[in-house]
């Protein structure tokens, strides 16, 4: 789906959206982020800075923003990052100046974010979020789902299975709720929220001047 196809009306500015999808893993996040980048070029995956190494493959720039300890700590106190989290010893965060004049352009932007992270972007920039938590049809299936990646032992599974549990919990603080049954629905439904949110009466900046010309216009 184009963005064009989203928006009111071309001469109508509009302000971006940050579109948040958090999920327990294995839940089909990733999957769902890839088709939504995929088959709508008005919306742009989040670029992460992180003090990880990168691997093999990976390009600053594109997949994450490489830097060491001390620049992301400066970026941290700085107030320059809208959300971090420490993950397995290394620390991500997301740069606070490209999201914000992304929206600005009326570009939308895609986070794959946890709960934590949504919380902190809620903070700072509540009335440009939307949030979606995607849940799996049940526990079996995302069992199912996780043996079947044959790519962790399976204590890792059984980690994942015991915290999916905690991440569930916060499925509340979420504006749209997708069961991820069927991919296809899934992937549907998140396009129509996506559309929905674009026609929100308070993104369209250019709404009042729009209707102010067509009334003295009749």
């Amino acid at each position: 789906m184009n963005s064009a196809a989203t928006s009111a009306h071309p001469a109508i500015a509009r302000r971006g959206v940050l579109l948040v999808l958090s999920s327990p893993s294995g839940a089909g996040k990733t999957t769902l982020s890839r088709a939504l980048l995929e088959g709508d070029g008005g919306i742009r995956l989040s670029i992460s800075v992180t003090t990880r190494k990168p691997r093999p493959g990976e390009i600053d720039g594109k997949d994450y923003i490489f830097v060491d300890e001390a620049r992301f700590e400066a970026m941290r106190s700085g107030g320059d990052l809208l959300e971090w989290a420490q993950v397995f010893g290394n620390s991500y965060g997301t740069p606070r100046a490209p999201v914000e004049a992304a929206i600005a352009r009326g570009e939308d932007v895609l986070f794959d974010i946890d709960w934590q992270g949504a919380q902190q972007l809620a903070e700072k920039m509540a009335g440009d979020l939307v949030r979606v938590f995607i849940l799996p049809p049940s526990g079996s299936v995302l069992e199912t789902r996780l043996r079947g990646r044959a790519q962790d032992p399976p204590e890792v599974v059984a980690k994942r299975m015991a915290e999916a549990a905690a991440e569930i919990s916060h499925w509340a603080e979420y504006d749209y709720v997708i069961v991820n049954a069927d991919l296809q629905n899934s992937i549907d439904g998140l396009t129509s929220i996506l559309a929905a949110e674009r026609l929100k009466r308070e993104r369209l900046l250019g709404l009042s001047q729009f209707v102010r010309d067509l009334q003295a216009g009749l």
